[in-house]
């Protein structure tokens, strides 16, 4: 008997707990309706927008509009720029005429239009197709493009609500697709800048340097070109926004052994550099002109012996770097002064506040350059890179 009711209690616990995976599984952990409408449109928003953040072209939309017709719950959807119809998703895709002469209307007015069931009367008895929202889709106050949501009736004033605050949804992600381009644009334009600044002195002094040993020492004189033409590859190169630190200390290590042709015992170099960081993704050209920068200013107006000091060290989820020397330093004011003028000494070090523009153009204002200087107290020159960063990878 007892054996019964243990039965009996087993068979009503292994219900319940059915009845719980059944309604888990039903709700898929949502406690309310509301919960999972919220989820949903959240989901959905999520999948539109990385195809968005491309610009307004057919893949893109051909990408994302599945998911914004999910988001309105329309049976059809279609998204029309200037240029045409970019994308067409779900039923009725015969009413594609009507649809661009109503999309035209709203690009010229940049008002919102309902099209009723006359205007959509295809004259097909099994097109079920009643209504229309044309949503304008705007970029920086100029209409670019339409959404169009196609409903079963005439529209009502949701459906029309809904519709425009989508299409607002979608110019904003075009927005930040514009917004990210000119950060692109800007980034290599600041590496052009660069490189531009790289090639007057350095170049001259290196071919003088090599010059002065192709007679008395040609095979250091050899080592030195190859080492020059290594450095110009890598400074010159036309791919790939970001490279590894290691990368960027393989290049240091280059242009510091050039250098040294240059200045011989009187340039001391230390490095200390954690393993766990070399393959930190970091800008291109971020080291390069901070290490140049304290040789030219640090060193070339010293007497005697001047160390430059290069640390990379591993915190977390950032790798802090600093680059530091010894050499004659300057006034605190005179560098703010001479990281706004335009020509002048200013050029000397446009390089600190380039790299400085692109790393809180990448990574954020928190991940500026911080320069610590004084007159006779050298030069300290700190960053921090975050280990992981979206969009950032090494090329």
């Amino acid at each position: 008997m007892e054996t019964a009711f243990v039965g009996i209690g087993l068979v009503v616990v292994a219900a319940a707990l059915l009845w719980a995976v059944v309604r888990y599984r039903s709700s898929r952990g949502f406690s309310s309706t509301e919960e999972r409408m919220t989820f949903d449109a959240l989901h959905a928003a999520s999948q539109a927008a990385p195809p968005l953040r491309q610009g307004l072209t057919q893949a893109s939309a051909g990408k994302s509009i599945r998911y914004l017709r999910h988001l309105l719950g329309t049976p059809a959807l279609a998204i029309t720029s200037a240029e045409g119809l970019m994308a067409w998703e779900g039923l009725g895709s015969h009413h594609r005429d009507t649809i661009m002469q109503l999309a035209a209307s709203t690009l010229d007015s940049a008002r919102p239009a309902v099209a009723r069931a006359a205007e959509l009367d295809c004259g097909q008895p099994d097109c079920l197709l009643r209504g229309a929202v044309i949503a304008p889709i705007a970029l920086e106050e100029r209409v670019v493009g339409t959404l169009i949501a196609l409903t079963w009736q005439e529209p009502g004033a949701g459906l029309v609500r809904a519709a425009l605050e989508t299409a607002r949804w979608v110019g904003t992600q075009l927005e930040l697709a514009e917004l990210d381009q000119s950060r692109a644009r800007l980034a290599r334009a600041e590496i052009k800048a660069l490189r531009a600044q790289i090639s007057p002195h350095f170049i001259y002094n290196t071919l003088g340097a090599i010059g002065s040993f192709v007679r008395t020492d040609p095979d250091r004189a050899r080592e030195l070109l190859l080492e020059f033409a290594e450095f110009t590859r890598y400074s010159f190169r036309q791919y790939g926004d970001f490279t590894t630190l290691a990368e960027e200390l393989g290049n240091i290590e280059r242009y510091l052994l050039i250098e040294r042709a240059r200045f011989g015992e009187r340039l001391q170099v230390t490095l200390l550099i954690a393993p766990e960081v070399l393959p930190v993704a970091v800008p291109f050209l971020t080291l390069q002109p901070l290490v140049e920068n304290a040789v030219r200013h640090g060193l070339a107006g010293k007497s005697g012996v001047g160390t430059i000091s290069i640390r990379a060290e591993d915190a977390g989820a950032q790798c802090l770097i600093t680059v530091e020397d010894d050499g004659v330093g300057m006034d605190p004011g005179r560098l703010r002064e001479l990281s706004t003028e335009d020509g002048g000494d200013g050029r000397d070090h446009v390089g600190l506040g380039n790299v400085d523009d692109r790393l809180r153009s990448v990574f954020g204002d928190d991940y500026g350059l911080v320069v610590e200087t004084a007159l006779g107290a050298g030069t300290k020159v700190s960053l921090r890179i975050p280990k992981f960063a979206a969009g950032v990878r090494a090329g």
